[in-house]
């Protein structure tokens, strides 16, 4: 038997993909969130977490006069809460190798493109330009190359002859409301883990990630 998993999230605005994971874990009882931890002092989703009774801590990067002096505050603010698992949902900040080295296997990320398709900013946008048919989002686990950690789980949308950066953003967001908590509570369960470089879920090293069509109901 498990222990419920203890989760921080961290986010640089609205929180929806948060706010997805905090329904997630009231329904399947896997994990807690215990804190949300944002870089922007204004983001809506700190006053979600507050409404929701959730411990949450501002760490503004603009109070630092380097990335290294950020990124050591804000691992203190974390050690802080305790957490098993780091959830970054749009968290939008580049995390130094320090950092990622500290919480090597304890943080996921979810990202809205079909990686390794697309790391970085504006992803709908340079998906449209290429004419690509089909888009999607990512999870993986952190590293210390940006968006090129191990993917785990990842769901597609089609790409429409009308589709622009707006509306295929909001179809993208809608798949990454269900793959975030799904990923996480394979975590939260002892499904999934990092293994040196490679991501594993039932012992099984992830040779690519897994799609979602074909993992929809397996949320424990």
């Amino acid at each position: 038997m498990y222990e419920r998993s203890r989760i921080v999230v961290l986010i640089s605005g609205r929180g929806s993909n948060m706010s997805a994971l905090l329904d997630s874990t009231q329904v399947h009882c896997v994990a807690d969130v215990v804190g949300v931890v944002s870089n922007q002092p204004t983001a809506a989703g700190l006053g979600i977490a507050m409404a929701r009774s959730i411990e949450t801590a501002v760490v503004n990067h603009k109070d630092f006069e380097s990335r290294d002096a950020f990124d050591e505050a804000l691992s203190a603010a974390l050690e802080a809460l305790r957490p098993d698992l780091l959830v970054l949902a749009g968290f939008m900040r580049i995390l130094t190798p320090a950092f990622t080295a500290r919480w090597q296997g304890q943080m996921l990320n979810i990202h809205p493109s079909l990686l390794p398709a697309y790391p970085g900013l504006h992803t709908h946008a340079r998906a449209l330009a290429d004419g690509v048919c089909e888009h999607g989002a990512t999870v993986h686990f952190v590293t210390s190359e940006l968006d090129g950690g191990p993917a785990i789980l990842q769901a597609r949308v089609p790409v429409r002859a009308h589709d622009d950066e707006t509306t295929l953003a909001a179809r993208v967001l809608e798949r990454e409301h269900e793959i975030l908590p799904l990923a996480t509570n394979w975590f939260a369960t002892g499904r999934l883990r990092l293994l040196g470089n490679q991501a594993e879920l039932d012992r099984v090293v992830l040779t690519a990630p897994v799609p979602y069509e074909e993992s929809t109901g397996a949320t424990t």
